[in-house]
């Protein structure tokens, strides 16, 4: 390669970080998962905004970057209303201010969603070091297939809720992903496999970390192995690949609609599980007819 023909990667420099927001990705668990690049932004900020200030000195004061006289300011979903004007005003007084969660990217199943919206409806420059991510990671350690994927987030805490909410995913193409906490983890499988039937899925906890653990197999396989072991530990990402392409039986159809109408009028849930099944509405909707 000519020297021209050089990239930036190329050269080790601080970040220059301009006038604006920034979104800096912090470590999943491993400490070292860093980049210099965000290392040096946190170095160069005016205002250092996080989900979590005690998080944020920690990795602070793990690589030798003081704070100064610095603001540190807490930016959560309880105090965004609050928060925002502050940080927006700071932003429009030229100042370099920068956004950490506790842990990953920021904006993925994250309050800083809010303020990055913020800034760019103030006009203001918004930029971002990329960084680790745990849904993607866990994508990656999966074996199920990446070229399609659905990110959901987390699913609500009650059951009949949580299979409202999977439905809206029954028919979307691609490996699904969730985020779930470790003591809901056999009910949301179990709840996924009511919903997704059958297919092809993963469990992975504690990534990045020493005990990082990527378990694979049927859902409901998976839904028993947690329902029998109990509780793991550590943040969990669930992963549920695409539905195959089989023609549903008619007793699948039956439940199918037989749990959905317990919750939805016997339209949306026609409708629901057409979507879920891949099987024309009108048929669906008839079945459901003769059901009722």
């Amino acid at each position: 390669m000519a020297p021209s023909d050089r990239s930036d990667t190329t050269k080790v420099s601080k970040s220059q970080l301009k006038p604006g927001l920034t979104l800096l990705a912090t470590p999943i668990g491993n400490a070292r998962d860093v980049t210099l690049r965000s290392l040096d932004a946190l170095r160069d900020a005016d205002i250092i905004a996080c989900e979590d200030t005690r998080m944020a000195r920690r990795l602070m004061d793990m690589h030798g970057i003081s704070l100064g006289s610095r603001p540190l300011i807490a930016y959560h979903e309880h105090n965004a209303a609050q928060a925002t004007p502050r940080l927006l005003a700071g932003i429009a007084e030229g100042s370099r201010v920068v956004y950490l969660s506790d842990a990953g990217t920021p904006i993925v199943a994250d309050p800083g969603y809010r303020l990055a919206k913020a800034v760019i409806a103030e006009g203001g420059a918004l930029s971002a070091t990329p960084g680790p991510c745990a849904a993607i990671m866990a994508l990656t350690l999966s074996g199920l297939p990446s070229d399609r994927f659905t990110f959901g987030g987390f699913s609500p805490n009650r059951s009949g809720q949580r299979q409202n909410f999977f439905r809206e995913f029954a028919a979307a193409p691609g490996t699904l992903i969730f985020y779930e906490s470790p003591r809901r983890l056999a009910a949301s499988l179990s709840d996924m496999f009511a919903i997704f039937g059958e297919r092809d899925a993963a469990v992975a906890r504690e990534l990045s970390k020493t005990f990082e653990e990527v378990k694979r197999g049927a859902l409901s396989a998976l839904a028993q192995n947690y329902a029998d072991a109990g509780a793991p530990k550590g943040e969990v990402v669930v992963l549920v690949g695409p539905a195959a392409h089989i023609a549903p039986t008619g007793e699948v159809l039956d439940n199918a609609l037989r749990e959905a109408m317990t919750e939805m009028s016997l339209k949306d849930a026609a409708r629901s599980v057409s979507e879920a099944l891949g099987l024309p509405r009108k048929r669906v909707y008839d079945r459901a007819l003769a059901l009722k």
